[in-house]
């Protein structure tokens, strides 16, 4: 069984930091890219970033680049969002992602609350 398992949400300050994991089980990690996808309160869905199946290629949304950083450790079957300088407009759960395939179709986690406020 596919499972994307993320973790590290909460409450921050602006301008503050927050480490999001997702745990990963059921498929070859390895084998696929990944990405961080979020939803504001009331706002459709917006890509944040992805990682290639390697870690070497990583893209980001204008909106978090030189912010965010996306990386990952095949090892440990696990995707990282390092997320630093963070705004009040960061806030929404954000969703871990396993990018489709030719072999696997997309799959989505549960996601984790982040709240930037003072």
């Amino acid at each position: 069984e596919v499972q994307l398992v993320e973790s590290g949400g909460g409450l921050v300050q602006p301008g503050g930091s927050l480490r999001l994991s997702c745990a990963a089980s059921g498929f070859i990690f390895s084998s696929s890219a990944m990405s961080w996808v979020r939803q504001a309160p009331g706002k459709g869905l917006e890509w944040v970033s992805t990682i290639n199946t390697g870690g070497e290629n990583t893209y980001y949304a204008d909106s978090v680049r030189g912010r965010f950083t996306i990386f990952r450790d095949n090892a440990k079957n696990t995707v990282y969002l390092q997320m630093n300088n963070l705004k009040p407009e960061d806030t929404a759960v954000y969703y871990c992602k396993r990018e489709s395939s030719q072999w696997v179709p997309e799959y989505w986690g549960q996601g984790t609350q982040v709240t930037v406020s003072s």
